[in-house]
């Protein structure tokens, strides 16, 4: 045999069924959580932003001669809601740990556990070919990018 042409054995773990299963279930558990986190986010983000809604409502309603004050507090109001957007990018990243975790699941249990003669084989979703799909880590002004 030329060793140059021969590929090496593919490393291997062997691990017990009840282990692999075990992990497949917790990494569900976490992915259900995430999911009921973004859920929380979402009902959050829709309650803020019909208080902003009537916030500003009851703002317009004020006789003009605040204006000062009201500019002010609309310009704080309209912060507020560029600030919201972050809720989009949490629940990116929310939706892209999801993904992870259940192709890592499914993954693990493809790996370690042979199917029955009888039983189709899963059809697996692709992992996320990028590291994250958010790049945001700050707030500041101006620091929005756009994708």
């Amino acid at each position: 045999m030329d060793p140059l042409t021969t590929m090496p054995p593919t490393p291997s773990v062997s691990l017990p069924v009840s282990l692999v299963a075990d992990v497949q279930d917790a990494l569900l558990m976490v992915m259900t959580d995430l999911q009921r986190l973004e859920g929380l986010l979402d009902h959050a983000t829709a309650n803020l932003l019909e208080r902003f809604g009537s916030a500003d409502r009851a703002l317009a309603a004020l006789e003009s001669h605040h204006a000062v004050e009201l500019a002010r507090i609309r310009l704080n109001l309209n912060q507020a809601v560029t600030e919201l957007q972050f809720h989009d990018m949490a629940t990116q990243l929310l939706v892209h740990t999801g993904q992870i975790l259940k192709g890592c699941a499914w993954r693990l249990a493809a790996e370690a556990i042979a199917p029955d003669e009888d039983e189709v084989p899963i059809a697996l979703d692709p992992m996320p070919s990028r590291p994250s799909p958010v790049t945001q880590n700050e707030m500041d002004a101006g620091s929005i990018e756009l994708f």
